[in-house]
């Protein structure tokens, strides 16, 4: 049933029943905290209380066999010493021991020698040995008085027929004459005389020893076990009882002796709930540490649950506050743990978006005064071609060739820059209008300058924006030329799935400190020079991206050398350069 439980738990953490990932998180940590928790708590209480009670069982199997052991100790030395006396009466040279006063001389000797055994057989112990005869006469010691023996129980109900010997348990020995005896608690033994031709036939031996040290024991052991103590002869008598009042139950747990003596059974009754007390104090502190572990592991849980939810609706904040357009907005890393690692990317992605959004600001505002550059610069094409194609045909018919192939180059050359239908045209055209743009400088300073192209046709496939090389073929022969002598190298090739473009030429170079302003924004200058490269550059990157555009190296009097590198694509291609 209980993992039945667990399992509809589980299944509900799991299916998302619980909707707060706080709530599942403290859960979850009290379930992996407390399961073992409680099932060691629960091991270790019965492994303990096992224990336990099986010590306090043996201990007190122990302290009833001690018990068994002094009590045998005890009935052995009397059973011995009245084993002793009964022999010498049985001697029949004993005739002078009557069941009177001693009055001849050998009767007295008599008397005297068998008192005198009686005394040897003393111990530190011995309460009292006597020879009661028939007629109230006894011998040994001079402190009897014979006639409140009766009020011994045992004494006064033993068997007048009875044989052998007869146990006549605890009482006090109150029938002494001597002061500080009064009330001496003792262990009575009674053993009659059968011995018809004897004189001693019909007496009884009676040997009391001291009991105050055994019952002692009894006592120490009783309040030491709680236990309830009964010894009681082979014929049901009741020879000891503890003074505690006690009710028999079937549950008590129960320590039996039987002493090999004289058949008593030493029987010591413990109720169960005193018995496991001990275990019961075990258990109860068992709980009591469940208890406070179950509210500390649940405090724990709770403290960690709300630091951990507490970062993540700080995250969750953040990615809303980013998503209304804050993109100022930063987390603070509080830690190495996976949580801090995921503050540190939520915050490289934020300042991503942030300058690829500035990136794209840029570019749009890049790509319109671009628009804005070509509507101004724009001139109706229809009149200006018509203008040329009139200035041509009047120069052919004056005769003068140079001025017509001169216009025939320059037609050509603005019919491809005033084509604004296609930002992106293909190397081999803008190359084209190159040769149209060098023929009229050929015409005009004459043939000065040399120019050298490298360029396999597979690669004047690939597009290019329009318009980009003839600024810079332009600055070469307006800043970097005298009178147009020089030389010109253009060198096209293939870089992985890149297209590298070198432009060298020999000319006058750039400064050093025009350089370092060269791809800076001048707004103010709309003069040539560095506004031509600036330009070509920025077309580069608006269309292929910041990676792509123009790399200037110059030395100034050596001439210098322009690498342009932009992605392979095709007319008809996506973004990645490959045909649909």
């Amino acid at each position: 049933m209980k993992g039945q439980r667990l399992r509809q738990l589980y299944r509900r953490l799991v299916s998302g029943s619980y909707r707060s990932i706080r709530t599942k998180l403290l859960v979850c940590f009290l379930i992996v905290a407390l399961i073992p928790l409680l099932s060691l708590g629960a091991v270790s209480y019965y492994q303990s209380a096992k224990m336990i009670n099986s010590q306090f069982g043996k201990y007190g199997e122990n302290a009833v066999a001690q018990l068994e052991q002094q009590t045998n100790s005890s009935l052995g030395r009397m059973k011995q010493t009245s084993e002793t006396i009964y022999s010498y009466l049985l001697d029949p040279a004993r005739t002078g021991l009557g069941n009177r006063v001693p009055v001849t001389y050998s009767e007295i000797i008599e008397k005297n020698d068998f008192e005198a055994l009686l005394k040897s057989l003393r111990t530190d112990r011995t309460a009292g040995i006597y020879i009661i005869t028939p007629s109230g006469y006894y011998y040994g010691e001079s402190n009897l008085d014979v006639a409140k023996l009766d009020n011994i129980p045992a004494w006064k109900s033993r068997p007048a027929s009875y044989q052998g010997t007869y146990w006549l348990g605890f009482y006090e020995q109150n029938h002494a004459m001597r002061g500080d005896d009064s009330h001496l608690p003792v262990l009575g033994l009674a053993v009659p005389i059968h011995h018809p031709n004897g004189a001693q036939d019909g007496s009884t031996i009676l040997i009391e020893e001291n009991a105050g040290e055994l019952l002692h024991m009894f006592r120490l052991f009783e309040e030491d076990t709680k236990a309830h103590l009964t010894i009681k002869s082979p014929d049901g008598r009741l020879i000891y009882e503890s003074a505690s009042k006690f009710a028999p139950k079937k549950n008590d747990v129960i320590w039996e002796r039987t002493l090999a003596v004289n058949q008593w059974t030493i029987e010591a009754r413990l109720p169960a709930k005193a018995f496991y007390k001990s275990s019961g104090v075990i258990r109860s502190n068992t709980v009591v540490v469940a208890v406070i572990s179950c509210v500390l592991a649940f405090g724990l849980a709770y403290v960690f649950s709300s630091r951990f939810t507490a970062r993540i609706r700080t995250l969750k904040d953040s990615m809303q506050k980013v998503s209304f357009g804050k993109l100022d907005t930063r987390l603070p890393v509080e830690g190495r743990d996976e949580l801090g690692s995921l503050d540190m990317s939520f915050n490289r992605m934020v300042s991503g978006v942030q300058t690829l959004i500035e990136e794209v600001e840029q570019s749009e505002r890049l790509k319109k005064e671009a628009e804005l550059r070509a509507f101004h610069y724009q001139i109706n094409p229809h009149l200006l071609f018509n203008t040329l194609n009139s200035i041509q045909w009047k120069a052919r018919l004056e005769g003068a060739e140079e001025i017509r192939h001169m216009l025939y180059h320059l037609t050509m050359v603005l019919e491809g820059n005033l084509d604004i239908s296609q930002e992106l045209i293909t190397l081999g055209r803008e190359l084209r209008m190159i040769d149209h743009f060098l023929k009229i400088q050929e015409i005009r300073y004459g043939e000065v300058f040399r120019y050298d192209l490298h360029c396999g046709e597979s690669l004047k496939r690939y597009l290019i924006p329009r318009m980009t090389l003839q600024p810079l073929f332009e600055n070469i022969f307006f800043h970097g030329f005298t009178d147009g002598v020089g030389s010109i190298e253009l060198d096209v090739r293939e870089d992985n799935d890149d297209l590298v473009l070198t432009l060298k030429d020999d000319g006058a170079g750039i400064a050093a400190e025009k350089l370092e302003q060269l791809f800076k924004p001048k707004p103010e200058s709309r003069g040539r020079g560095g506004l031509g490269v600036q330009n070509a550059d920025q077309k580069f990157k608006l269309h292929f991206g910041p990676p792509y555009g123009l790399t200037v190296h110059s030395t100034k009097g050596e001439g210098t050398t322009i690498l342009i590198r932009w992605p392979k694509k095709e007319e008809g291609s996506d973004g990645d350069g490959k045909k649909n």
